[in-house]
């Protein structure tokens, strides 16, 4: 049975690969903690410059970079960063290790929260290469760290821990719609607002064992 979310923490630093990332699974959470007084840093690999079809990395770039900025700031997130590590190529190297450690132990969160590393989403929907190899490093970074923070969690399915977020969807489909270049791009014939909205109902379904409430699921890694 999934438990709440952990209590007793105020700040989260939450690492992801891509622009987006945040968006597509947590960004009801990142609201409610926001909300709450919590203090939540995004700190990124790349800026997501191939992916947006037709458009050249370095245009693309900026772009998505402006987007995410802004996607962050409606869920209450101002500081955010990004490490130019190349998009679609992202990989468990000892230099994003060292990085992630680095974000870690200058921050020193309570809680950190990656995306997930397992091989599919649900049956016949794969994982990226960037997203797995990503969360393996953060994982590894983790375990070197002599003093880590208190919680790492991974954001997706089979969780063992549900944050409610009634009250929260909307703003999370405003969040997630504030990547409109990217959205327009990746599905043309379904306006933005009703993708972003899609998407986060998805993410936040309602789940028994929470009184039938919406919540984002994280699954434990590690707990110091």
């Amino acid at each position: 049975m999934p438990e709440p979310f952990p209590a007793g923490w105020s700040t989260a630093l939450v690492l992801v690969p891509h622009p987006d990332d945040p968006e597509y699974g947590i960004g009801a959470a990142v609201a409610k903690w926001t909300a709450a007084g919590r203090t939540v840093y995004y700190a990124l690999a790349s800026r997501g410059e191939a992916g947006i079809a037709g458009i050249p990395p370095e245009k693309a770039g900026p772009v998505r970079e402006r987007e995410q900025r802004h996607s962050a700031a409606i869920v209450g997130v101002d500081d955010v960063v990004f490490w130019d590590f190349p998009d679609g190529q992202i990989r468990d190297t000892p230099e994003l290790r060292a990085k992630i450690a680095d974000a870690i132990t200058a921050i020193k969160p309570d809680v950190v929260i990656t995306i997930y590393s397992g091989p599919e989403w649900a049956p016949g929907q794969p994982n990226q290469r960037d997203h797995i190899e990503f969360a393996t490093a953060v994982a590894k970074a983790y375990d070197t760290l002599s003093d880590p923070p208190r919680w790492l969690f991974e954001n997706g399915p089979e969780m063992t821990h549900g944050e409610t977020v009634d009250g929260y969807v909307d703003v999370a489909v405003e969040s997630l719609s504030a990547h409109f270049a990217y959205l327009s791009v990746l599905d043309p014939d379904t306006p933005v607002e009703e993708q972003a909205r899609q998407q986060v109902e998805m993410t936040t379904q309602p789940h028994p064992e929470f009184g039938g409430r919406h919540i984002v699921g994280f699954i434990l890694r590690r707990r110091r």
